[in-house]
């Protein structure tokens, strides 16, 4: 079994490709972290938002991030036409005990369509299928409610309610915690 850092995977499933994103996916990131609604439950640090231009972020995030083993995200793609519609990310990599952190958020058009959950699938298939992961964990601020529902659907169960993160807001955040 691999490690989670070995590759940049490139993953399948019927109507979705979980990929490297390259420059010609810069405009649909650029309309991804423009979007308030698509944020509002997501914490204020993530690496995409470090970089006002789309092309130094991917540069900097697959040089940076996936080199030192920090974050893996890939673009999620329609297999149709391969458009980005939104982002996949593994995160919190902790080898020792074989442990990652999932997350996902979608450009709004994508919203209410299974994509999410279907993502999420193909990134659990990927992690208990092909590397050595064994525990897969995700946070979920507790009114998005969408999110806990793409977890439960994948089969996540909620294990702590309703606890305050750092997220890089002025206050605590409060989280639910899942695993899988």
């Amino acid at each position: 079994m691999k490690k989670l850092f070995d590759e940049i995977p490139c993953l399948r499933s019927g109507r979705l490709v979980l990929r490297r994103m390259e420059d010609r996916d810069a405009d649909a990131i650029r309309a991804l972290t423009a979007s308030e609604r698509v944020y509002r439950y997501l914490p204020t640090f993530l690496f995409e938002k470090r970089y006002s231009e789309p092309r130094e972020m991917l540069r900097r995030l697959y040089g940076e991030c996936f080199s030192a083993g920090e974050s893996l995200i890939l673009g999620v793609c329609r297999r149709e036409d391969d458009g980005l519609c939104g982002l996949a990310e593994f995160y919190g990599y902790k080898d020792a005990i074989r442990k990652v952190s999932v997350g996902y958020r979608l450009l709004e058009s994508a919203w209410g369509q299974g994509i999410a959950t279907e993502a999420l699938g193909l990134m659990i298939d990927y992690l208990y299928g092909e590397t050595d992961i064994e525990i897969v964990t995700a946070s979920t601020m507790i009114e998005n409610l969408a999110s806990a529902n793409v977890l439960r659907k994948n089969g996540f169960s909620l294990v702590v309610h309703a606890v305050d993160e750092d997220w890089g807001y002025d206050a605590p955040t409060v989280a639910d915690k899942w695993i899988r």
